[in-house]
């Protein structure tokens, strides 16, 4: 069985195998990119009214996968840099720039050797998108590497997964909500086997296995007031980009998933803001 030491690897094989899947996937919708130049992606058009006004700064998107998110960062005005460990994503994602005329600098590195990748204090914004920090086993860590990212009064946006939905046990017929996996961060996280990723594909993943970490919100606010940066916006939403419990979800006019029934239950994402005092 994987432990904590080979994390990494294990969940590098799971990515580098998603990458082609994703590309060709629906869900994904690379045509629209090409044939529309002003189509974005649907978390960063969610994300625009409390993003604000991008145009002209120096962005980073950290663990930015296939870049669909990263290029619509671009579309909106920031000269953006993309970073993942996972070099057939980021194949997938230097083609969408070059079919799209879209100037991105990817780079290949692990998220916590990021600054030495890239240098310190280069960025206005240091951008997060949905289902990163999972991959993290210490938040700390994140922390730091954020702050040593941003300038001075740049600030970290970052919409995720609330750590309250990453604890919920598979959909059940009487529609409760079960706490099933750790709120908290816990050393080694927790093993998971899922031959399928989140979007329809007909094939099993071959590189079923991944090691995935929870982050509670109070570690995350903490640990980036830790690390120098100062919180500026904390905003919990009832809706997530994609359908992670099953029947127990409905899709509204704005392609978000909310839940049918209780929706007042559970927080799905959240939104934080955080400036480099």
């Amino acid at each position: 069985m994987a432990t904590m030491d080979d994390y990494l690897e294990v969940n590098r094989l799971n990515w580098d195998e998603r990458a082609a899947v994703h590309a060709a996937s629906a869900e994904y919708g690379f045509d629209r990119y090409v044939t529309d130049p002003g189509h974005l992606s649907d978390v960063v058009r969610f994300d625009r009214p409390l993003l604000g006004d991008v145009t002209g700064l120096t962005g980073i998107h950290l663990q930015c996968h296939i870049g669909t998110d990263t290029l619509s960062l671009a579309r909106l005005g920031a000269r953006m840099t993309g970073l993942d460990f996972s070099a057939p994503a980021l194949a997938v994602a230097r083609q969408l720039a070059a079919d799209t005329g879209t100037t991105i600098d990817y780079v290949e590195a692990e998220l916590y050797g990021a600054v030495e990748a890239l240098g310190s204090e280069r960025f206005d914004l240091v951008y997060t998108g949905i289902g990163a920090l999972c991959w993290l086993p210490s938040i700390a860590r994140w922390a730091a590497v954020v702050a040593g990212l941003v300038r001075p009064g740049g600030r970290l946006f970052i919409r995720e997964g609330h750590p309250m939905l990453w604890t919920m046990d598979d959909p059940r017929a009487d529609g409760l909500l079960v706490v099933r996996y750790p709120y908290f961060e816990v050393p080694g996280g927790t093993h998971f086997h899922e031959e399928v990723t989140y979007v329809d594909h007909d094939e099993p993943l071959a590189s079923p296995a991944t090691i995935q970490f929870n982050h509670g919100l109070g570690e995350i606010v903490t640990a980036l007031a830790a690390a120098g940066m100062h919180l500026t916006m904390l905003v919990e939403h009832d809706s997530v980009p994609w359908n992670p419990l099953g029947d127990l979800m409905e899709v509204g006019p704005d392609e978000e998933w909310r839940l049918r029934e209780g929706r007042e239950r559970l927080a799905l994402t959240y939104t934080l803001q955080a400036i480099k005092g």
